[in-house]
């Protein structure tokens, strides 16, 4: 039977035993695969939830140590904002206790634990009061009151803000959760969330007035705040944490609902939040996209542009030729095809704009390239000015302190008989940290003169030189 078998069966049943082979290698290769990667992202196995729940009711405690280390370390980032320090701000929040209870906040939503949740809530309140009241207090005492770029940087949150909230807020619980917490992680999340910054810079607003920096800044702080917390609930669920056990089981379910409760009205709020910032980045990040890519015509330049996503307007200022209606409609158009700008007017200044607007900015950069020229201008003036002063100071010391010393000769002769000869000298000393000019008299006593009668005459000479040339030091030097 095997004799007469059809050589083209053989063949289909060759091929099919190779592509069995093949699917089963490949499943092999696809089965290896997916254990390598289980084995290199599973944290489950390696969790201490008891441990981490207790290193977390810790770090929500704000009294004694933790409140004074808050205290100084405002102080510190204040200081840091107040003279664009990054490197001060940056030590400022390495030693901030503020992230304890915004991680409390999230475990104990994701856990059940209400008892948990009022403490990091009364905890953060306290923490959030506080800072805001020292760092107020330091800048209304503060003499520097200048807006530097690291507060301007903490006004207003971004999609970037955003985004490194909830990935900081990722890596800080995960870190926390693995047996044998990483320090270093955290401390990396202290620095990168920057919760800090934002309540110094929402005093900053409230010492000199200015109500918007201080609702940005503090925007931002909730930002960062309630990514953390709704990273840190996440993480929790996740890894499967065990809810608290109560005694009633009704008021178990009860406080499930309300953790459920606080969850939802948490994230509804923040992903709205985020869709909005994604959105307003995206329409800016394609607007300036637009206008180098599409708004070019030989001869003109952009000098300024301005986007207002809540308006969906672009407003865009040209100098040079003049760039005619047609081409403006045709950029009109070619907006429309970006879908993150559709429905946005382009607004153009240019040439003889009838509502004077291009007047009105070729005014506001002249004055701008005006008012820094003249500032530096006024820092060399000021730079020679003080040269000046130094060499004619140096000048005038050399010249006798601007007194004839004939006449002085003559006039030390009729008051003071025993004056032989006089002399007159700039003495430059130095102790190697300092040099000074010292105007110096040599007087020649007569030989008839006592001792007694020199001594007594050069004090009264030295004072009468003091007087007579206004001068509180200078030295006489008896010479015989």
């Amino acid at each position: 039977m095997d004799s007469n078998q059809n050589p083209g069966t053989n063949q289909s049943l060759k091929t099919q035993d190779k592509q069995e082979a093949i699917g089963a290698n490949a499943q092999g290769i696809w089965e290896s695969i997916k254990a390598l990667v289980k084995e290199l992202l599973e944290i489950r196995h390696d969790t201490d939830r008891e441990s981490t729940v207790e290193a977390v009711k810790k770090d929500i405690s704000f009294k004694g140590h933790n409140a004074w280390i808050l205290i100084f370390s405002i102080f510190v980032a204040s200081i840091g904002l107040n003279v664009s320090s990054t490197a001060v701000v940056i030590g400022a929040m390495l030693i901030s206790p503020l992230m304890g209870p915004i991680v409390g906040v999230g475990m104990s939503v994701a856990i059940n634990d209400v008892l948990t949740l009022r403490k990091s809530f009364i905890n953060l309140g306290l923490m959030v009061g506080l800072s805001v009241l020292t760092a107020y207090i330091y800048f209304l005492i503060s003499p520097v009151k200048e807006e530097t770029p690291e507060l301007i940087a903490r006004t207003y949150p971004t999609i970037l803000d955003v985004l490194v909230a909830i990935f900081g807020g990722l890596a800080l619980i995960v870190a926390k959760t693995k047996k044998g917490t990483i320090a270093s992680v955290i401390l990396g999340v202290a620095i990168a969330t920057a919760l800090m910054p934002p309540l110094c810079t929402v005093g900053y607003g409230l010492a000199i007035g200015n109500w918007s920096y201080a609702g940005g800044a503090l925007y931002l702080f909730s930002i960062n705040a309630v990514f953390i917390a709704l990273s840190t609930f996440v993480v929790t669920k996740v890894l499967g944490f065990p809810l608290v056990k109560y005694v009633n089981s009704k008021k178990r379910r009860r406080t499930a609902q309300i953790a459920s409760t606080i969850a939802v009205i948490v994230m509804i709020p923040s992903v709205i939040l985020f869709v909005f910032l994604l959105q307003e980045q995206l329409f800016e990040s394609k607007a300036k996209e637009f206008i180098s890519d599409v708004m070019r015509y030989e001869g003109t330049e952009t000098i300024k542009s301005s986007y207002d996503y809540n308006e969906k307007s672009i407003e865009v200022y040209l100098i040079g030729n003049r760039v005619p209606q047609a081409i403006i409609s045709n950029w009109q158009q070619q907006l429309n095809e970006f879908e993150a700008l559709k429905e946005s007017e382009l607004i153009i200044h240019q040439g003889a704009d009838p509502s004077g607007t291009l007047d009105q900015l070729s005014t506001q950069v002249r004055s701008g390239i005006l008012e820094d020229l003249y500032m530096k201008n006024q820092e060399l003036i000021e730079d020679k000015d003080e040269k000046i002063a130094l060499l004619e100071n140096e000048i005038s010391k050399y010249r006798g302190q601007g007194f004839s010393f004939l006449d002085l000769s003559q006039e030390a002769k009729i008051n003071y008989e025993g004056i032989e000869e006089l002399g007159y000298s700039n003495l430059i000393t130095t102790n190697f940290s300092k040099t000074d000019t010292i105007p110096t008299f040599t007087v020649g006593w007569k030989n008839n003169l006592k001792t007694s009668q020199i001594a007594e005459q050069k004090q009264r000479f030295e004072r009468w030189l003091k007087v007579r040339l206004k001068l509180d030091t200078l030295q006489v030097r008896s010479v015989n």
